[in-house]
């Protein structure tokens, strides 16, 4: 998680940065990082900023890019469940998507400890919050992280997640046709909408898959203390 937070530190510089230049106040910056918590939408939240911000766009648009969480939630629910409703919620709030990937290939294997997602989340939220100050303090620096490679960091991540998944050969059908279908919406279907269908396209093709030995969901998670 270490190498990671170094990542997510320097994309929250480059966050609170553009949102300086885009004329929030500090406070503000640090706020909108510290409730929401979700980096590619507040970059396109920065986009609609004005003077008069159209609200129902900017809701339609974060929700788009967000609307993965809705699987992501569903996919680690059965591991989940066991706990009381206000450790499941607090334990979502924290929820992202390098976190959630590093829980949910733990749970393939059976793991039943759920301190993964809450402390690889709230590391991740402290690294995003000392980046997003930074980048308020020195108001300049990192303004287009794709010049650096830093978009692409997350994706290496999560494939490296992916690999240290399942390693049966028939997964390779639905990681197939997820990236596919991934790759059409992306050129043809609105902006951000390809992460929702390439997900589901992927989970739908997943029922197609022999039935397969399923982690331990008997077992209760350890509860957070």
């Amino acid at each position: 998680m270490a190498p990671l937070s170094l990542f997510v530190i320097a994309f929250g510089l480059a966050f609170g940065v553009a949102a300086i230049q885009r004329g929030l106040s500090g406070l503000e910056t640090l706020l909108m990082s510290g409730l929401v918590f979700a980096g590619v939408a507040q970059f396109a939240a920065l986009e609609l900023w004005g003077p008069e911000i159209p609200l129902i766009a900017l809701i339609a648009t974060t929700f788009a890019i967000n609307a993965r969480h809705l699987l992501m939630g569903a996919a680690i629910y059965p591991w989940l469940r066991y706990l009381p409703p206000a450790q499941r919620y607090t334990s979502l709030s924290v929820m992202s998507d390098a976190n959630w990937a590093m829980a949910a290939t733990d749970y393939q294997r059976g793991e039943t400890n759920v301190g993964i997602l809450v402390g690889g989340g709230i590391a991740l939220w402290l690294a995003w919050m000392l980046g997003t100050a930074l980048g308020v303090i020195f108001g300049s620096g990192i303004s287009e992280p794709e010049r650096f490679g830093l978009d692409v960091i997350m994706g290496c991540f999560m494939l490296a997640m992916l690999v240290g998944g399942k390693t049966q050969l028939s997964m390779l059908f639905p990681w197939s046709v997820a990236a596919v279908t991934a790759l059409l919406a992306l050129y043809f279907l609105p902006a951000n909408s390809h992460v929702i269908v390439g997900a589901l396209a992927g989970g739908i093709a997943g029922l197609f898959l022999p039935d397969t030995p399923k982690p331990k969901e008997t077992s209760k998670p350890k509860e957070i203390a």
